[in-house]
């Protein structure tokens, strides 16, 4: 049987903190609720969630600093909720890292599914046992070789340190090297259903993926496809 996931509900609203609190120990996670980050900040030195779900507006420290601060140290998942409903700040906060943004009010029963999705595009394929007969070839480009049972992207030998979402898009531009996309296609792939509108949060993921590329050594290239989005190009 699977462990409980652990999710961190960070938001000042004690009434949100409530209702989200009771789904999802309804639903069978475990939850810690903290009214202000710091406080979460404190216990996750000792216990390391699964997920955080995470308020934008904070009476300690914005939400998007917070997002920062924990992307730049884990790949830990991140749900951001906010009463900001601008395209702009839905855009920042995929733009720092977080993997899923819901403005507020928001149904629980439609974040409860936001965070399973999470968790199942973060859960690695099963191959069953008794599966031996022969075993496929991983998919490469450029020295990088997708091992997706293992929720694993290596380059040369060495494992790339990914996002949720940076694995999500450069996984599938494995899978399909030297096909370009449109940034529509690889938002509605990456994200798996269309409430972005603005295509900045694939740029993002884009320009951060090369930097990792290049600091690898890798000879694997995300290419520029001049008025039309994006391919992966590499020698083998």
């Amino acid at each position: 049987m699977e462990p409980r996931k652990l999710i961190y509900v960070v938001d000042d609203d004690e009434n949100v903190r409530m209702v989200v609190d009771r789904y999802l120990i309804r639903e069978g996670f475990i939850v810690r609720v903290f009214p202000a980050a710091e406080e979460a900040l404190k216990t996750m030195e000792n216990e390391l969630p699964d997920m955080i779900i995470l308020d934008v507006m904070l009476p300690d420290m914005n939400g998007y600093e917070f997002c920062k601060w924990i992307r730049a140290r884990s790949d830990l998942p991140i749900i951001m909720v906010s009463a900001r409903d601008e395209e702009v700040d839905r855009i920042l906060g995929l733009e720092l890292g977080s993997d899923d943004y819901l403005a507020k009010p928001f149904s629980p029963r439609e974040l409860v599914a936001r965070v399973r999705t999470v968790f199942r595009r973060m859960r690695p394929a099963v191959t069953p046992a008794n599966d031996v007969k022969e075993v496929p070839s991983l998919p490469t480009c450029g020295g990088l070789v997708l091992r997706n049972s293992e929720h694993r992207i290596v380059s040369d030998q060495h494992d790339l340190t990914l996002t949720a979402k940076e694995y999500e898009l450069l996984s599938h531009l494995i899978l399909h090297k030297h096909q370009a996309f449109t940034r529509e296609q690889l938002l509605t792939q990456v994200w798996g259903y269309e409430f972005i509108s603005d295509e900045r949060a694939i740029d993002d993921l884009v320009k951060r993926l090369r930097k990792k590329l290049a600091m690898a050594n890798s000879r694997a290239e995300i290419v520029t496809v001049w008025g039309f989005g994006y391919k992966l190009e590499g020698e083998e």
